[in-house]
């Protein structure tokens, strides 16, 4: 049952597009994080570098840098339904071409660079539109709930799919995992396909004209409510969030581990965030600056706490704390623009999320990549620790500066748990 704002933690389950899309989701996800364990340790088997690894991550991520925001109009343009299906098609389609580079032992590392930069222009494109496809089919009133499931089902994914990874790689190597997640985005295709239109919530697609690229950072510039949150997670997700680069670094060269050691640390970096993301789902949806910045301090001490952990068992230990507060943050983040844009400037304001989310990472990747390499993963991770306390901190005197109501630290915290 909903009362007042609050939603029950399974609510937009009743919704059947929803139930299906989550359904595809999970399947599809398995997939994605299976990849996200192979593909890293493919370039690091090919060169024995963390700058490669760096590369490889940034390059994935700097087509949304790139293209990010023509990926919103496209999205504020056009079926965001039917757009999802071509960029699931393209995704499956660029998987099997890696693994078919694999098994035919031909693949060098500038050829994994090439596909990550595809994969990247595909998810210029999805994001934004998957994004904003939330609202389409459950409404404002259950977009936490919704969107906190769908991550949670994602999360739960986290937690499965690195394990298998981990296995697989260390019996039959890396090929079969991306044969696997190549298959695995037909869930998301039949998913898509099985929905029911009439079902929909479907906005007015905007007319095709000249600088609704411009239009859309101007919207979000001069609006404080959208532009405060958006340079918080800035500065928390190109330093913060390097997971993908420092995290093997960290299990390979500080704990002395292999495959599976990363594997096993990424499933209960997952673990938390399944928790984390269950725990959103009960919260109200309302924009919640405030809650944000907490959580951007409560990320960057257990950054610093992870950075400084003496045994793999510590880091094993607050692998679940940094998993929740981090997609908890993201999760925030989301819906307090998504709650806030205008309806026919959502697309284009959650691509600039998308910029800053994933498109920061081309900057963010190789930097941390160099320091994971000359300096440590400690040392990476430390620093992104700080950074994020430094932003959540900064957010907070933002807040002040707008003349928004701020509450005290306590209240804050008060605050994360209604």
């Amino acid at each position: 049952m909903v009362t007042g704002n609050r939603a029950a933690t399974f609510q937009s389950l009743r919704v059947r597009n929803f139930r299906l899309f989550v359904a595809g989701q999970l399947l599809s996800g398995i997939g994605t994080w299976m990849q996200s364990v192979a593909a890293p340790w493919l370039v690091l088997q090919l060169t024995g570098s963390g700058v490669a690894l760096g590369i490889d991550v940034g390059l994935t991520f700097l087509p949304i840098l790139l293209f990010g925001a023509w990926g919103g109009v496209l999205a504020d343009r056009f079926d965001n339904r039917r757009l999802q299906l071509l960029t699931q098609v393209a995704y499956a389609v660029l998987s099997m071409a890696l693994w078919l580079l694999v098994i035919t032992r031909v693949v060098e590392v500038w050829m994994v660079f090439v596909i990550s930069f595809l994969m990247g222009v595909v998810t210029a494109v999805d994001m934004p539109t998957r994004q904003s496809f939330y609202l389409e089919m459950v409404g404002r009133n259950q977009l936490t709930n919704a969107m906190s499931l769908s991550t949670a089902t994602f999360m739960g994914a986290r937690m499965v799919g690195p394990a298998l990874a981990g296995v697989l790689i260390g019996t039959v190597g890396v090929a079969p995992v991306f044969l696997i997640n190549g298959i695995s985005y037909l869930a998301v295709i039949v998913a898509l396909l099985l929905m029911r239109s009439d079902e929909l919530q479907r906005r007015e697609p905007v007319p095709a004209r000249r600088g609704q690229i411009r239009e859309g950072v101007a919207y979000v510039w001069r609006t404080p409510a959208l532009r405060l949150p958006m340079l918080l997670m800035a500065g928390v997700f190109m330093f913060a969030f390097n997971f993908a680069v420092l995290l093997p670094l960290l299990a390979v060269r500080s704990f002395g581990g292999d495959a599976g050691t990363y594997g096993n640390l990424l499933a209960l970096f997952g673990g938390g965030s399944l928790a984390g993301a269950l725990i959103m789902a009960a919260r109200s949806s309302t924009p919640n600056v405030p809650r944000l910045a907490l959580f951007a301090v409560l990320l960057g001490a257990v950054s610093l706490a992870v950075a400084a952990a003496p045994q793999l068992l510590v880091a094993g230990l607050l692998m679940p704390a940094l998993g929740a507060i981090g997609i908890a943050f993201a999760i925030t983040g989301n819906s307090t623009l998504q709650l806030t844009a205008a309806d026919d400037m959502r697309g284009r304001v959650m691509a600039l999320y998308g910029v800053i989310f994933l498109g920061s990472t081309p900057l963010g990747g190789p930097i941390a990549g160099w320091v994971g390499e000359h300096l440590g993963p400690r040392i990476g991770l430390a620093g992104g620790g700080i950074i994020a306390i430094a932003a959540g901190v900064l957010a907070v005197a933002g807040l002040r500066a707008s003349r928004n109501e701020v509450p005290p630290v306590a209240a804050m915290a008060a605050d994360v748990g209604e």
